[in-house]
């Protein structure tokens, strides 16, 4: 199949790129670069430095790729930025995500996966989530993600489009063979933020709010391993039926919290990795873990890494090997 990749430069799409190149897909990575990496991508897939704002240019390549289908990452994805920049985010997120649709539109393109986020639950009711919980955002973020989920329903309905929404937990890790994986600057995810203090980068970790009423006080989380993302990718994409739009939990479905990952990590590392306790920060919920039975019943997958220490050594193999990114 001919696939048609925003993003694939990204941390996610990257390794996504990379499983659809060993599926022996036919892939174009599209992505400006701003936050992804060209060393990410696969040698065996064709990138095209572009912005989806860029619409001449993404009709110029949607038109001479004869492509069967889109795997969309392409997005700003940081929580805090989001609440500071929202018109940002609607034009980087919706409006561009928008251009892409119709582009698609325009030349029958009608297979698609989104990158989504449970962000677009907010505060759930509940734990563990399931897909008919309420979806209600609670930041720019997760609102552009919503919206861009019924662009693909009503779009699903109009003209056909067939798409799957795939919304993730805490994407995890790095490539099991240590080829790639997570550079972020700056860096907000905890796995690598613990890691740059065992690498000795930081002085210590610090643990937003230990008063949550969870076991130990801290926050708890679904740490789902980009290995596993790549490979329900695969087979969303390679099941998605034209005209019906889909929408699946992608998660372990076990909760793991900030003080646990911490000790994890000091075991794999074999660093002190110092914490300290901080305020709690705005809007964070005690508990976000997923149900995944319904991707695990309707599309057959199942979540290899499901204990968080295979997960942090994988993080780690990538991380003291590249202790600068993709720069070292």
């Amino acid at each position: 199949m001919n696939i048609f990749v925003t993003g694939g430069a990204g941390y996610v799409g990257s390794h996504c790129v990379y499983g659809l190149c060993d599926g022996g897909h036919h892939v174009l990575v599209y992505d400006n670069l701003s936050v992804g990496h060209r060393e990410a991508v696969d040698p065996r897939a064709t990138l095209i430095v572009g912005d989806l704002a860029d619409v001449d240019l993404l009709e110029r390549t949607l038109a001479g790729g004869d492509f069967e289908a889109v795997m969309h990452f392409a997005a700003s994805a940081e929580v805090a930025e989001s609440v500071q920049r929202p018109l940002f985010y609607y034009r980087n997120n919706v409006a561009n995500t928008l251009s892409l649709l119709e582009v698609m539109s325009k030349h029958g393109i009608k297979k698609l996966v989104f990158s989504s986020s449970c962000a677009t639950y907010g505060m759930p009711p509940a734990v563990p989530i399931t897909e008919d919980m309420p979806q209600t955002p609670i930041n720019p973020y997760g609102r552009t993600k919503l919206a861009i989920e019924w662009l693909l329903r009503d779009s699903a309905a109009a003209w056909g489009l067939g798409a799957t929404a795939l919304r993730y937990f805490n994407a995890a890790g790095a490539a099991p063979d240590g080829r790639i994986g997570e550079d972020h600057d700056p860096e907000s995810h905890l796995i690598p933020r613990v890691l740059k203090v065992a690498l000795g980068q930081s002085d210590q970790i610090k643990i937003f709010g230990i008063d949550y009423p969870t076991a130990d006080g801290s926050c708890v989380r679904d740490y789902v391993h980009v290995a596993d993302l790549s490979n329900v990718h695969g087979i969303a994409i390679e099941t998605q039926p034209v005209g019906q739009f889909r929408c699946y939990n992608v998660g372990t479905g076990q909760g793991v919290s900030v003080k646990e990952l911490v000790e994890v990590a000091r075991e794999v590392t074999g660093h002190e990795i110092p914490a300290s306790p901080s305020p709690r920060r705005e809007g964070d919920p005690p508990e976000l873990y997923a149900d995944p039975t319904f991707i695990c019943t309707e599309l057959g997958w199942q979540p290899e890494y499901t204990d968080i220490r295979r997960v942090l050594e994988t993080a780690w193999q990538w991380h003291r090997t590249h202790p600068r990114g993709y720069s070292s």
